[in-house]
């Protein structure tokens, strides 16, 4: 026999991951923001409000959660994040779902507890802190320029340590070739924007590999 799940289940066994991630509750517009953004400047997403991080139903008001999301986005992201919202019910127990688009507006940036604004990325299931590169690669992105590269010199070295090493934070490149962080950091801009190398997030500091 055929049983239907629903919908708000299906989701929710997806788990959290680079496009979905559970709140019980929001206690922050300004914390909520990083989120917004993160997935903003990424690929999109969506929040589930209402669901423990382990997946279970906690439920939530509908009505003061959606005012913290629309809080966070116009007052606390810059430029303001666009957003969907829906409501579940499930057993009794109803939760928001927030649905975030990619951005054509790259990058946007949530403003923070020292009253600057900082751009964040999604990595896995986490909305982490874009360095200076990856802030630069998504306004190269959302401007729609197209990245010619010339090998010259640095950029032939690089792709021969990465030969060899197979990877390289922008520190050991500054060194590799004596450069300046600004000009190594154009260098990485250009070869991500490219895409004849990839960035990694997920350590810190971040490093490169080829494609």
């Amino acid at each position: 026999m055929f049983f239907a799940v629903h919908p708000l289940k299906r989701m929710i066994a997806e788990g959290e991951g680079p496009t979905q991630d559970f709140k019980k509750t929001i206690s922050s517009a300004a914390k909520i923001a990083k989120s917004l953004v993160a997935f903003a400047n990424t690929k999109g997403g969506r929040l589930l409000v209402g669901v423990r991080d382990n997946g279970s139903i906690a439920g939530a008001d509908l009505a003061e959660e959606s005012y913290m999301i629309e809080n966070a986005a116009q007052v606390f992201c810059n430029p303001p994040v666009r957003f969907e919202l829906f409501a579940h019910e499930y057993q009794g127990l109803r939760v928001l779902e927030v649905v975030i688009p990619e951005s054509r507006e790259k990058p946007h940036t949530a403003k923070g507890d020292d009253g600057r604004w900082w751009a964040y990325i999604r990595v896995n299931d986490q909305s982490v802190l874009a360095s200076k590169v990856a802030v630069d690669v998504l306004r190269r992105e959302a401007a729609g320029e197209s990245t010619v590269i010339s090998f010259s010199g640095k950029e032939k070295a690089l792709m021969e340590y990465l030969d060899r090493h197979k990877r390289i934070t922008l520190t050991e490149f500054c060194k590799l070739l004596n450069l300046s962080r600004r000009a190594a950091m154009r260098t990485m801009v250009d070869l991500v924007s490219a895409g004849v190398i990839r960035v990694h997030h997920t350590e810190n500091p971040e490093f490169y590999t080829q494609v």
